[in-house]
């Protein structure tokens, strides 16, 4: 039997579906990039906003409508928050939420054989067990995600996530050693650690640990790992450690994403994040004591309930101060079942729709600022992507510069040392 994968949402739902797909492999199932030949579709979800859920909604009644008689299994953030609606509404052969992940090849086995559908939820937010996926291969032969973590305890009042991933849980160290060492003797040469709270690693164990000790035993075991990249870090993780190790090691991704939300006092403490702004100022200057020229990122969120011009424009002042390099801007939207979603003081959407155009400019200007400062500068480009019609090549820098080269061979898998001249959505580059 063949299938086909797709997904919704973050790096970890990315990892997810590949180690789902991994595992059918592993059990005979042939997978195909050719929908009209699979007889089994697997889609992983998102609603971490509404908007991402009602797109998993949208992408599983396509799937359904398009092909009434393939097995639809769904998975993921969105099939634990409405499997009933999933399954009896839509139709879907299989929901799992987000566990029994590694139980897919079983139950559709089990479906094959009964053709009954098949829903089955962890209805326990208190799961301590991490659910270990594997994989020796992704999507891209140069970059390849590694899941060390999921579940989150921070409780911000607006997000769903502990509700529906349940408490933060790690992966044994060993096991995410040998699947790093797996894909780096399969080719890989970038490896980017993901999970929901990655910065959170260990906490859970009996023994305590930490991600600074992960991320340290990472880089002693794999000295010629050319280049070790981190999805996402809260300020509130980052500890002395860890600011030694990036000091130490160059192969450290040039680059973190550091999640902001807000920039207004009053938000931040109405949203339940664990930092003031003074905190986060000073981590980000320590920091760039480091890598004065390291590439920071960040999320922010718009339109909280409360928030007032004055709350929005110390937050676009304050990203101003930080001079991030790009902002990920999301209009605030509830989620039932948040504390967030009973608070008053509601933001029209016309307005929440300003803000996040105000912002997603200033991340404009922040972006090119950025990019101008290596204009000139020779630069090491790990090239990630070809395309035989077009004959481009597509590759990003350790701070994640972009660049489009036009080149009769396949560069992919390839470091070249180019000059950099315009910003990251400019001038391609003839080889």
């Amino acid at each position: 039997m063949k299938f086909f994968t797709t997904f919704l949402g973050c790096k970890v739902n990315s990892y997810e579906i590949q180690g789902v797909a991994c595992s059918l492999i592993k059990n005979g199932l042939i997978e195909t990039n050719n929908k009209d030949e699979a007889d089994i579709f697997i889609i992983n979800t998102c609603a971490v906003t509404e908007v991402s859920a009602n797109k998993s909604k949208k992408l599983i009644r396509q799937y359904r409508r398009n092909y009434p008689e393939s097995i639809i299994v769904v998975m993921g953030c969105y099939s634990q928050y409405s499997s009933e609606l999933i399954s009896k509404e839509i139709g879907a052969n299989i929901v799992i939420g987000t566990s029994y992940r590694d139980k897919i090849y079983e139950f559709i086995n089990d479906f094959i054989t009964n053709r009954k559908n098949i829903v089955k939820i962890n209805e326990s937010f208190n799961e301590r067990k991490y659910e270990n996926l594997s994989i020796n291969n992704y999507f891209e032969k140069t970059r390849a995600f590694v899941k060390i973590q999921d579940g989150c305890n921070n409780f911000c009042t607006y997000c769903l996530i502990p509700y529906i991933r349940g408490i933060s849980r790690s992966r044994n160290v060993d096991s995410i050693i040998n699947e790093i060492n797996d894909l780096i003797n399969n080719g890989y040469k970038e490896i980017v650690l993901t999970g929901i709270d990655q910065g959170s690693y260990g906490i859970d164990f009996e023994i305590k640990s930490s991600f600074s000790n992960l991320l340290k035993k990472i880089l002693e075991t794999f000295p010629n790992l050319y280049r070790l990249r981190i999805s996402s870090i809260e300020e509130s993780q980052i500890d002395q450690q860890f600011l030694k190790l990036l000091k130490q090691y160059p192969n450290i991704a040039n680059h973190l994403h550091i999640p902001l939300q807000s920039g207004s006092k009053k938000i931040l403490k109405a949203m339940n994040r664990k930092y003031n702004l003074d905190e986060f100022k000073e981590t980000i200057d320590k920091i760039r004591e480091i890598r004065n020229d390291i590439s920071i990122t960040t999320d922010v969120i718009v339109g909280f309930p409360g928030e007032t011009d004055e709350d929005f424009m110390e937050t676009f002042n304050f990203i101003k101060q930080i001079g991030f390099s790009k902002v990920h801007v999301f209009p605030y939207s509830d989620r039932n079942g948040t504390k967030a979603s009973k608070l008053e003081n509601k933001i029209p959407n016309n307005i929440k729709h300003e803000r996040v155009l105000k912002l997603l400019k200033l991340s404009k200007e922040l972006q090119k600022q950025y990019s101008s400062r290596f204009y000139g500068s020779n630069i090491d480009f790990l090239m990630e992507t070809y395309n035989k019609k077009t004959h481009i090549s597509k590759g990003h820098s350790s701070n994640y510069l972009e660049v489009i080269v036009n080149s009769d061979k396949n560069l992919k898998d390839q470091i070249l040392n180019l000059q950099f001249n315009k910003d990251i959505d400019a001038e391609n580059f003839t080889v």
